[in-house]
């Protein structure tokens, strides 16, 4: 009797372990970085087509994470996609000219948004918005673009 309990405690065990690996990797994949909110300011931008841009996207600068994607919602003046982020307080320091772009991980990867620096001495501040902005690159415009290029090549 003494031998079964130690494995079933071992049993126990073990099943604990992995659902704490499975919570673990669940808080990887869904992007949760932190317990706790970090201190950080908020900027906008608006983009004619956000393609798969989602919230909690991260945001980018050289590679980095610097914020996330707060919300996307349509700008009811110019009709766009109106994209509020996050970027850490670490960064406050990012030139007013700077500008933001729609990017994608690899070729079909998820979509982020890529932060270029300007020359600007005057910087981002909480409620700015960055006016330079470059849209995502949707592979289905791409490929009917290619599609009607070559059917019209093929007509002369």
């Amino acid at each position: 009797m003494k031998r079964q309990a130690k494995i079933e405690i071992w049993v126990g065990a073990f099943v604990l372990m992995s659902l704490a690996a499975l919570v673990m990797i669940a808080f990887q994949v869904s992007n949760f970085s932190s317990w706790k909110e970090r201190p950080s300011y908020q900027v906008s931008a608006l983009f004619d087509d956000i393609g798969g841009l989602k919230v909690r996207a991260p945001v980018k600068m050289s590679g980095v994470v610097i914020g996330r994607v707060v919300a996307i919602t349509v700008d009811p003046t110019s009709f766009k996609a109106k994209v509020l982020m996050k970027i850490d307080q670490d960064y406050h320091e990012l030139p007013l000219d700077s500008s933001a772009s729609i990017l994608t991980s690899g070729l079909l990867g998820d979509q982020y948004v890529g932060i270029e620096i300007g020359g600007e001495e005057e910087f981002l501040v909480n409620g700015s918005q960055i006016e330079m902005t470059q849209s995502a690159l949707v592979l289905e415009n791409l490929i009917s673009q290619f599609l009607v290029k070559f059917s019209e090549s093929g007509d002369k």
